[in-house]
């Protein structure tokens, strides 16, 4: 198609939406990517390669970022600017990567000015800024989870730990950068936890503590694609938390993942989309908050069935990453037709056969205090057609050199015929990397292998 022709302007008020009307009247879209990270890159080198793109900005963008695109450096909670940069570039789409942008209103601010948004409103976006809301909305919708409470003040919540036995699940209500989870092995520890949090640790976000019996199975993610009234499962994944090898230390964002991973079968599959994704969909357009992007869906596979440990109201980092190198669909409609209303046009989309594997770099001292300023080489040679190296906390220094700017810093990812061989090229890529102070788990995969 033609890049020249440009969607016209109040793309909204179009009588067609489709992508394949888009294409057939020879449109090429402006599209408006918000965030920084490995997910982002992952995203933009997806939505770079459509044919129905014509002009790709990414906000703030980061060094990996602006070699597929142009970069602005906008923060992602600067709403504001961020709706600025959309009228500017005339955006025919703004996709949403990070979760601060959402809880900030973004797509509330773009919804006035009529610019279609992959990504949920502030209300609908609760299902992850807030712990407590989505326990109490899968209560109201017979929702399949953990047992719970939610509290506001460190006595009822110590007393209500009398009801579970060890370990206990303490969960901060707000977003925590996937830190604000402890699982206590003791009474004491679940205790200081619940001081901690309360206490102040991460500010209005611990204001209120969800306490949770601690469900037993393996943990895997389930993706999901939602308009606001039709869903569409949309990739799976299994990734590790824990800081080290061995699934030990402190929980973190996620040091790595893969995909597909078989102990989410489609019948399990099939459960989870009946008995989760369609009454949360259903739910919230009910109660007037329909939800419009991705739903992500913590699954705790448990000897009665999957339960839901958590909901993310946009793709995980790093489960994004793999779900882009198996993706062989044209990302681009899936998030055309989720900002407009159009979900129920498109077929399922179709997957490359292969495992895609992704290991994440980070600098010491993630997840507590991370040190960043040290030079990393080598990320710029021929890892081969089945590696991808995605930026997550870089940042080009006033030298030309590349440095730490973050906890995770690089997504080493690669694709294979099955995980072993996936495994294989991605660690045969960390060990090319030349950074001495980074560090990595070696046993990323391990459960399915």
């Amino acid at each position: 198609m033609s890049r020249g022709q440009r969607v016209p302007q109040g793309l909204v008020d179009q009588p067609d939406l489709t992508p394949a009307a888009v294409q057939a009247k020879g449109w090429a879209m402006n599209i408006l990517l918000v965030g920084s990270g490995g997910r982002e890159h992952a995203l933009a080198w997806k939505i770079a390669a459509s044919p129905l793109v014509g002009r790709l900005v990414t906000a703030p963008g980061n060094p990996g970022i602006a070699a597929l695109c142009e970069t602005r450096p906008i923060k992602v909670t600067d709403v504001e600017a961020l709706v600025a940069l959309a009228q500017e570039i005339a955006a025919d789409l703004v996709v949403v990567g990070p979760e601060s942008a959402l809880e900030r209103g973004l797509a509330d601010r773009l919804a006035e000015l009529g610019i279609p948004c992959f990504g949920p409103t502030q209300a609908a976006a609760q299902l992850e800024t807030s712990k407590a809301f989505t326990k109490d909305f899968t209560a109201r919708h017979n929702i399949p989870t953990a047992a719970y409470g939610v509290f506001e003040a460190a006595g009822p919540a110590k007393a209500f730990l009398d009801g579970f036995t060890a370990p206990y699940v303490v969960k901060a209500d707000g977003l925590a950068a996937g830190k604000g989870v402890v699982i206590a092995e003791s009474r004491a520890e679940a205790e200081a936890a619940i001081d901690d949090m309360l206490g102040g640790r991460f500010g209005q976000a611990g204001a209120r503590v969800v306490i949770e019996e601690f469900m037993t199975g393996e943990e895997a993610s389930l993706f999901a694609l939602s308009d606001g009234q039709a869903a569409m499962l949309f990739g799976v994944a299994q990734d590790h938390k824990r800081a080290f090898d061995g699934d030990r230390g402190p929980n973190t964002g996620g040091m790595g993942t893969y995909s597909p991973t078989p102990i989410l079968t489609p019948a399990l599959m099939a459960e989870a989309e009946q008995k989760m994704i369609a009454p949360t969909v259903a739910g919230m357009a009910a109660e007037g908050h329909p939800y419009r992007g991705v739903l992500y869906a913590g699954l705790m596979l448990t000897p009665t069935g999957p339960k839901l440990v958590e909901y993310n109201a946009r793709f995980g980092d790093p489960e994004c990453q793999v779900l882009m190198l198996r993706l062989k669909s044209d990302l681009v409609p899936y998030l055309l037709a989720v900002a407009t209303g159009t979900l129920d046009q498109l077929p399922a989309p179709q997957w490359h056969d292969e495992a895609a594997i992704c290991v994440v770099l980070a600098a010491p001292g993630y997840p507590d205090a991370p040190v960043t300023g040290s030079v990393i080489t080598g990320l710029e040679q021929d890892f081969g057609p089945d590696v991808a190296i995605f930026h997550a906390g870089t940042e080009r220094a006033a030298d030309g050199s590349l440095r730490a700017a973050g906890g995770r810093v690089v997504n080493v990812c690669a694709r294979g015929v099955d995980l072993t061989e996936a495994r294989a090229k991605a660690y045969d890529a960390v060990a090319k990397i030349d950074w001495p102070e980074g560090f990595h788990r070696t046993d990323i995969g391990w459960r399915a292998l």
